[in-house]
């Protein structure tokens, strides 16, 4: 008789888990989805599926926020983005990493323009042997959408930011070529800010 009040139990608690725990996809209202094709590096011309999900964009505030950090040096701007989390950019079958920013500005006939800036991983090998790879700490993707939320844009995997006197950022990619985003569809209405 035990036994069966605990199955009982565990698939009702099994049930509540279930419908209860939200997943991180869940929380998403706006999705990208592409491909991403290197031009350079180990594997040119091979398309991986490419990822954004859009949980926020990035408010006024936190942007001036990042630019009085990168002012100040890399690793400033670096602690800054790391406490930020507004969505995730996935390359390829792997979860992802969190994208750090995403903003948005208005593009020619009705599109959008969104700049997503994310904290990279560094391999171990990077940082054991000090490669130069190492200091490009940062990734960098822009996207050009349409008013129907289709377009391309370009990723930077390994970048570096600087900002230049007029208030802009500078973005210098590690490899020769930036990597181009083609096919993108955007899955949610993107409106810029």
């Amino acid at each position: 008789m035990t036994s069966r009040i605990l199955r009982a139990a565990g698939v009702v608690f099994c049930m509540v888990a279930f419908f209860w725990v939200p997943t991180y996809g869940q929380r998403s209202n706006k999705r990208i989805n592409g491909n991403v094709i290197g031009i350079s590096r180990r594997f040119p011309g091979r398309p991986q599926p490419f990822s954004l999900i859009v949980n926020n964009f990035t408010s006024d505030a936190q942007v001036s926020e990042l630019n009085s950090a990168l002012q100040r040096s890399q690793d400033d701007l670096l602690r800054t983005l790391s406490q930020m989390n507004v969505g995730i950019i996935q390359i390829g079958h792997n979860v992802g990493v969190p994208a750090n920013a995403i903003m948005t500005a208005p593009w020619e006939n009705g599109g959008t323009r969104i700049t997503v800036l994310f904290q990279r991983n560094v391999a171990f090998y990077e940082r054991r042997f000090g490669t130069r790879s190492a200091d490009f700490r940062f990734g960098y993707a822009e996207l050009f959408l349409d008013r129907n939320g289709r377009g391309e844009g370009t990723f930077i995997g390994a970048a570096r930011v600087n900002l230049r006197s007029d208030n802009t950022w500078e973005v210098v990619d590690f490899g020769v070529f930036p990597a181009r985003l083609m096919g993108l569809r955007s899955s949610g209405q993107v409106v810029p800010r």
